[in-house]
């Protein structure tokens, strides 16, 4: 389906572009504010170069909860405006996206320890289906014998009661949806590069220039200019400012989530909310076959997180208090773990940040400008409320001098409806279902289309020229191998760990040592990587302790 020498055709070919290149915006960060930003200006008729020092998605952003939902927990602090922002959204991305992103249900039961009564939380939930123009499914209040009817994992012995009210989901990850972002600012003639080092940037009082280096690579230092500097580095937001001498109102402070994944504790489909022993929420999220547990909310003084021994016994026992389990959960059921930071905004007012009421901070975005420099500056935001991000940091770039085209609401979203019909009838016609007898898993015509969008079209070509394309090439993973063709030439995956973490989620629901195990891992590499298959698998096999500081130190925009 391509040479292999496409594998690291596309980012060769923007590392040459970004050497000598001159452009309007340079954006450092491919996190989801980073992405969505690239794909606004670019959709809108700017030069764009788009930098991350790790993989696109490769921090923050791929350790959410994999939920885009309004906030309803904002409620208790009364930020209706917040609410209601996120709410409207929410429905813009459901609107937007209605294979990528889908309505799920949240049921939560209330016990004696709980902050709130069923009868008010019940209030609540309606409030916050007002709030989102009815938008979602009617919330429902749950006696505790409706809970154990439909729910009978939770432990209902202490149960006052319950509701189930309606947010939305991804079904894939949240880096795979961030670089849906990249993908289209690349398709828009964006220049986009992972594993690209800021090693400094120097305004002239005209423009940038900035010095890059490729962390990948061995080769010489890249330069290029820009009129103006987007910072969408996320938690390295203020160290990049402080180093360009950019003064701002508002700073970031961090709290630090941690998920962990499971066996399927539950057939339903829907999330599972439950108040901790500290009154706060935490959840148990459907994941394909697995369950997610989390997230915890920890009050940190750097970005670089790991799990701790504390974190996991934490999680682990508060599920096995508030759930009816044939076993306990033990750390020999965690077969992935998650664990980053929040980025949160608070002003900039004082230096010590002991000041800060942590609870009631809340996911909120502020974008700021220096006119002087031409630095545009995102702070904190979250995946539910990346459309807004994006056309504000259009509107702040327009604010600086550069003109764009106008908003035709391109630069995001699912192909046309004729174009997804005209897909699923060719999937049909060639029985692209029936290829395998796997019931409990999605149609392939769903997973392909959900995630591939207009490319899919390419993979039911390969899959009739050669039927073995249309195979799972790891039993467990869920995977086709058309699927790692098409990946090695438009998405830009450098590393193992960025195919098998963020590109799917592979090492998020395959325990590592299955993964290591399986015999189709070389043939992975051979199909993603060509000559380098050896060098990228001798990486991936370093022990975690060694290879996952490097990842993430490399994350560092």
């Amino acid at each position: 389906m391509h040479d292999s020498s496409v594998a690291v055709g596309l980012r060769n070919t923007n590392l040459a572009k970004l050497e000598g290149g001159s452009f309007d915006v340079l954006i450092v960060g491919g996190g989801i504010n980073g992405a969505v930003a690239a794909a606004v200006l670019a959709g809108r008729g700017a030069s764009v170069a788009l930098v991350d020092r790790g993989d696109f998605g490769g921090f923050t952003s791929q350790e959410s909860s994999n939920l885009v939902w309004g906030g309803f927990k904002y409620l208790e602090n009364y930020e209706l405006p917040l609410v209601r922002e996120l709410c409207m959204s929410r429905n813009r991305l459901i609107t937007a996206y209605p294979d990528n992103i889908r309505p799920i249900g949240f049921l939560a039961a209330l016990d004696e320890t709980s902050p709130f009564s069923p009868w008010l939380a019940t209030l609540g939930s309606y409030a916050y289906w007002a709030i989102g123009n009815f938008r979602t499914r009617r919330p429902r209040r749950l006696s505790p014998a409706r809970i154990e009817a439909e729910e009978p994992v939770v432990d209902t012995s202490s149960v006052r009661g319950g509701i189930e009210y309606y947010d939305a989901y991804l079904p894939d990850n949240d880096a795979r949806f961030v670089f849906s972002f990249v993908r289209s600012a690349i398709d828009a003639s964006a220049v986009a590069a992972n594993y690209v080092e800021l090693v400094g940037a120097r305004w002239n009082g005209q423009r940038w220039t900035a010095t890059l280096r490729d962390v990948d690579g061995d080769g010489p230092e890249l330069a290029c200019t820009a009129s103006m500097i987007v910072n969408a580095a996320g938690p390295f937001i203020d160290h990049l400012n402080g180093s360009w001498g950019v003064a701002t109102d508002h700073r970031i402070v961090y709290s630090k989530g941690i998920h962990l994944v499971v066996r399927r504790l539950t057939q339903s489909h829907r999330v599972l909310a439950f108040f901790d022993d500290t009154q706060r929420l935490f959840y148990v999220i459907p994941m394909g076959k697995r369950s997610v547990i989390g997230t915890t909310d920890t009050r940190v003084d750097e970005p670089f997180t790991v799990v701790t021994a504390e974190d996991r016994e934490f999680l682990l026992d508060q599920a096995n208090e508030r759930l009816d389990l044939a076993e306990p959960l033990t750390v020999t059921d965690v077969i992935a773990e998650r664990c980053g930071v929040r980025p949160l905004v608070v002003g900039n007012e004082g230096d010590d940040r002991a000041d800060v009421d942590w609870t009631s901070l809340s996911r909120k975005h502020e974008i700021e400008i220096d006119r002087d420099k031409k630095v545009v500056s995102v702070f904190g935001g979250k995946l539910t409320d990346c459309l807004n991000v994006g056309e504000e940091i259009a509107e702040a770039v327009e604010s600086l001098g550069l003109p764009l085209e106008e908003d035709q609401h391109q630069w995001y979203g699912e192909p046309a409806r004729a174009t997804r019909d005209e897909f699923f009838r060719q999937a049909r016609l060639m029985k692209l279902d029936e290829l395998r007898d796997k019931p409990e898993v999605e149609p392939l015509s769903d997973r392909l289309w959900r995630r591939y969008g207009r490319r899919a079209f390419q993979m039911l070509d390969a899959i009739r020229q050669d039927p073995a394309m249309g195979e799972d090439i790891m039993n467990s993973a869920d995977y086709l191998r058309v699927e790692l063709h098409l990946a090695a030439g438009t998405e830009m995956i450098t590393k193992l760990d960025d195919f098998l973490r963020r590109r799917s989620k592979i090492s998020q629901v395959v325990p590592e040592a299955t993964v290591r195990d399986s015999d189709a891992l070389r043939e992975v590499c051979e199909i993603l990587f060509g000559d380098q298959a050896d060098a990228r698998l001798a990486e991936w096999r370093q022990p975690p302790y060694s290879r996952s500081p490097g990842s993430r130190a490399a994350s560092i925009s």
